[in-house]
């Protein structure tokens, strides 16, 4: 069987350096590309057309592409076939079952070192990898913020993630493709669904609540 072609994107230097080794030991892959922002990995799957392509959920985006949840779901949709393997530091669940209904694979990066044999496995043989299990909820979470959470939609939840690393309204409308009015409105949904009445209490509760982590 011919080796799967592989695109890694991340914008950690040590992340994507481990990754690239991993792959290019492993014969069942052929790694083709390296990237640090979504630009760079979309010109590389265009330019590539691998089976296989890895990389972190948030990176350094751009008006067309972003990150996050738009990247992912521009992937799928320009590249149906591709099998993805998203790496992130982020721990909410809502985020992880979006990902995995989509059939999209998540490590967590704190999980790598004992889930990325099992997954590049699971990709060797054209499946989609579901981690062992589900991650836990943190424990210094209170319910009541993860059933809060767990109200924000997959579009909520994006625009809110955006808004907590420092960006405008303006700048979440250009990187989603979304008008302002419709990035506002996302905005006033989810800060009504967690109980905050402006910028810094919503910036206070995801930090206190460690939503991002």
């Amino acid at each position: 069987m011919p080796a799967l072609k592989v695109v890694i994107a991340d914008d950690h230097p040590i992340v994507l350096l481990g990754m690239s080794h991993m792959i290019q030991r492993d014969a069942r892959f052929t790694l083709v590309g390296e990237a640090v922002s979504s630009s760079q990995l979309i010109e590389l799957l265009h330019q590539h057309q691998p089976e296989i392509v890895i990389t972190d959920f948030n990176m350094p985006g751009d008006e067309v592409y972003g990150d996050g949840l738009k990247m992912i779901e521009y992937i799928i949709r320009h590249f149906p076939a591709m099998q993805i393997l998203v790496l992130t530091m982020l721990s909410n669940s809502l985020i992880a079952s979006r990902l995995e209904a989509l059939g999209v694979g998540v490590i967590q990066k704190n999980h790598m070192q004992e889930e990325i044999g099992q997954a590049l496995s699971t990709l060797s043989k054209r499946r989609s990898y579901q981690p062992p299990t589900s991650p836990a909820p943190e424990a210094d979470n209170p319910p009541q913020a993860d059933t809060l959470f767990a109200s924000l939609s997959p579009r909520e939840l994006e625009v809110v993630r955006l808004l907590v690393a420092g960006m405008s309204v303006t700048d979440i409308a250009r990187q989603l493709s979304r008008s302002k009015k419709t990035v506002s409105t996302q905005k006033i949904a989810a800060m009504r669904k967690l109980g905050v009445d402006s910028d810094i209490a919503l910036l206070t509760y995801c930090i206190e609540t460690k939503l991002f982590n």
